[in-house]
């Protein structure tokens, strides 16, 4: 008959123990160095006393159910309320390469659950050299270095907007004494037609990976890759209308210039039509004096008109 009440105290503690399970979320994080770092914590009630908050094991913030977050030595740390009231978010406002490791919230005598907090640091991107300039056919090399990244970043190449095979290029990393990577990598491209050469850089906390562009000109590509000839015909065309229409320029000008001067002088156009003609039988028989009483009345009057000198 004992083994009852011990039953109904077991199942009582069992409820309670219940009823105090709180939530962590999220339970793994990852932010660039630098970035604000949140974590909330949700008791299932409001029937506990203390929160504390717990960076790799050392205790760093406390939070009081009745008054609040309690003064801490740490400026990078604080917390605010959630919108039910019955949450803490726990707000790391910059965070550090040493701040990577686990975040603790503990309710004190009741639950305790742990995160894991991961910092990345973003470096640079950079292919070598300016824009390139090639023939058609011609290999060309590419260079990118991405330097300062934690961890290893990802490195991949794009040519215009399209993503290159990793078979297609090598990639090599080395570390720095600060646990940093970097990352180079060389991309041959056979110049066919102009393009935008891509390096891209990223690690897991960014949500748009590093870029760096540069642009290849191939010089004496075709105008259009199946061998339309609408643009050369159309250019000859137009250079042959160009060159009839100097001629016409020029004879209408040489036209011009002649009318102008047979007008300034006619006798010497009269002498002019004599030397493409000839001299007049009748000039040739006088020796070339005429009577000046000459009249046109009549062919008879015309032959009376003219005397020859003995």
């Amino acid at each position: 008959m004992d083994i009852l009440p011990l039953l109904v105290v077991l199942l009582s503690c069992r409820i309670e123990a219940v009823g105090a399970q709180m939530k962590l979320s999220p339970l793994t994080l990852t932010v660039l160095r630098g970035k604000e770092a949140n974590f909330t914590c949700s008791p299932s009630n409001n029937k506990w006393t203390v929160m504390v908050w717990l960076l790799n094991g050392v205790a760093t913030l406390t939070i009081s159910n009745e008054s609040g977050p309690l003064p801490t030595v740490n400026p990078n740390v604080t917390a605010v309320k959630s919108k039910d009231k019955n949450s803490w978010v726990f707000v790391l406002k910059k965070t550090e390469r040493d701040n990577e490791g686990s975040v603790t919230c503990d309710l004190q005598g009741i639950d305790r659950k742990t995160a894991s907090l991961f910092v990345q640091e973003k470096g640079s991107v950079t292919i070598s050299g300016e824009n390139r300039l090639a023939f058609k056919g011609q290999p060309v090399l590419f260079e990118c270095r991405a330097a300062g990244w934690y961890p290893q970043p990802v490195l991949q190449w794009q040519v215009n907007g399209k993503m290159v095979n990793e078979a297609e290029y090598n990639i090599s990393s080395e570390e720095s004494g600060k646990s940093l990577f970097t990352v180079t990598s060389n991309l041959s491209v056979t110049a066919a037609k102009s393009s935008h050469v891509d390096c891209l850089a990223s690690v897991s906390a960014l949500t748009t990976p590093l870029n760096s562009s540069i642009r290849l000109t191939v010089v004496a590509e075709e105008v259009q890759e199946d061998d339309d000839c609408t643009f050369p015909v159309a250019l000859v065309a137009s250079l042959s209308a160009l060159l009839l229409l100097a001629l016409l320029c020029i004879c209408t000008v040489l036209c011009y210039r002649q009318t102008r001067r047979a007008k300034a002088n006619p006798q010497e156009a009269i002498r002019f039509d004599q030397s493409v003609y000839g001299r007049s039988p009748v000039a040739e028989a006088t020796e070339g004096k005429v009577n000046l009483g000459y009249s046109s009345e009549g062919a008879t009057a015309a032959r009376t008109v003219w005397s020859v000198s003995v």
